[in-house]
């Protein structure tokens, strides 16, 4: 009990930390989407004859999709800094749960665990926590320390000793697994976002397209080839990102799903082990 508040200090500061992150990340994507939208996609060397691209009658290189985006209106350097978020904010969980899961393979792990629990040796498995490291290591550790405290305990009967033990590996795991899940709400809120800024795209663009059209006369080709163009690129680039938001989503609520079933399986083998061994 005495532990008890040094991991909740650790976990206030990787919050910190992870939150301090996120806000910082999210205004520089869109600043370089911003950047990477004004002076790379609208370079004039992806316009016929160099033009200024921010003239109404400018059309792009053809086959040149920088100088297209470019023409997708303000809607995509937003778009481009939101893919930019999907992409950073995937590696860093990455890099999280990969510190997380240990220095070595979580099967292998686990399997070692639930070995050296047979062979009631715990004190081996202690030690193979410190080797693995990671936040699984850290709950089945804290486990095994609890195993070790109710060995020695006179006053519990074993069914409040498996008890205690699976209280410590909860609270354990209370403490260590939502900081992986920090900033996936971010992900999750671009699948929706991505692509509802790209249906704003789209309807600008059809707004400018059929403004070309209902003037007097001759419809405005120019217009209305800028407004198609600005209305697909919007629409492209808001499900592009959409999509390889959820697949990121996907994976990494994959991965933290085989984090928390390799503490359940190594926590029901330690609870299990104890209960059969002191009858």
């Amino acid at each position: 009990m005495a532990n008890a508040p040094k991991p909740t200090t650790v976990k206030k500061e990787s919050s910190s930390a992870s939150n301090l992150f996120a806000t910082l990340t999210i205004p520089i994507c869109i600043i370089i989407g911003i950047c990477v939208y004004k002076f790379i996609f609208g370079d004039r060397g992806n316009f016929i004859d160099g033009a200024d691209p921010d003239l109404h009658d400018t059309l792009p290189k053809v086959g040149n999709y920088m100088g297209m985006a470019y023409k997708g209106g303000v809607i995509v350097p937003i778009l481009l800094g939101m893919f930019l978020m999907v992409i950073v904010f995937s590696i860093e969980r990455m890099i999280v749960i990969s510190k997380a899961t240990g220095k070595s393979g979580l099967d292998s792990f686990v399997k070692k665990i639930q070995s050296l629990l047979n062979s009631n040796n715990i004190e081996a498995a202690m030690a193979e926590c410190d080797k693995q490291q990671g936040s699984v290591a850290n709950v089945i550790k804290s486990g095994l320390k609890k195993y070790r405290e109710m060995e020695v305990e006179p006053n519990m009967d074993t069914d409040q000793k498996c008890l205690a033990i699976q209280k410590d590996i909860e609270e354990a795991t209370t403490l260590e697994m939502p900081m992986l899940e920090q900033n996936l709400t971010v992900i999750a809120t671009l699948v929706s976002v991505g692509t509802l800024t790209g249906l704003l795209g789209t309807v600008t663009g059809m707004i400018k397209a059929f403004g070309g059209l209902a003037n007097s006369g001759a419809p405005d080709q120019a217009a209305l080839a800028t407004g198609i163009s600005e209305a697909l690129i919007n629409t492209a680039t808001g499900i592009g990102t959409s999509t390889f938001a959820i697949i990121m989503y996907n994976i990494l609520t994959s991965k933290i799903d085989k984090l928390t079933y390799a503490i359940d399986e190594a926590g029901f083998s330690i609870i299990q082990t104890y209960a059969s061994t002191h009858k």
